[in-house]
């Protein structure tokens, strides 16, 4: 079984997450059992809605389960050892001088949002391994992009 690699602060998103889940599943559950008298056409359309419902619910919580029992948290104390690894914050220089900042979490954890990219995504797994003023090639819808890195944190 492959470990998750997660941030201290994406296992505590995830554990949060899965709580609010089970509470979602059960308030689910009570609410399949309050419509549930099906009537002489069948079941109600309510019911097998919110049956759907409850199964994606149960889908990710599965999901979650397993990647927190499968979890490794890695620490903010990260090794500087110079070479781009989950939990580092890679800043890369992109086309002229602008430059832009990323940090390589879990797929579990990736938020594009919060510049948060999967380890797991083009980006992601090309950065890994890498070290400081490494040139990286990506291969990107609009063709191939390539980034330097600058600073490793």
């Amino acid at each position: 079984m492959n470990k998750t690699l997660l941030t201290k602060e994406g296992f505590d998103q995830l554990t949060a997450e899965l709580k609010l889940l089970k509470e979602r599943n059960e308030h689910l559950i009570q609410q399949i059992e309050e419509v549930a008298q099906p009537d002489e056409s069948g079941e109600d359309g309510l019911a097998t809605q919110l049956k759907e419902e409850l199964e994606v619910v149960n889908d990710k919580i599965g999901n979650i389960e397993e990647a927190l029992e499968s979890s490794e948290i890695i620490s903010g104390n990260i090794k500087p050892n110079g070479i781009v690894q989950v939990g580092s914050k890679v800043k890369i220089k992109i086309a002229g001088n602008s430059t832009k900042q990323f940090h390589i979490v879990s797929h579990m954890e990736a938020d594009p949002n919060q510049d948060k990219i999967s380890d797991q995504s083009p980006l992601g797994q090309a950065l890994l391994g890498k070290k400081l003023n490494d040139l990286v090639d990506v291969m990107a819808p609009v063709g191939k992009m390539s980034y330097k890195i600058v600073a490793i944190n």
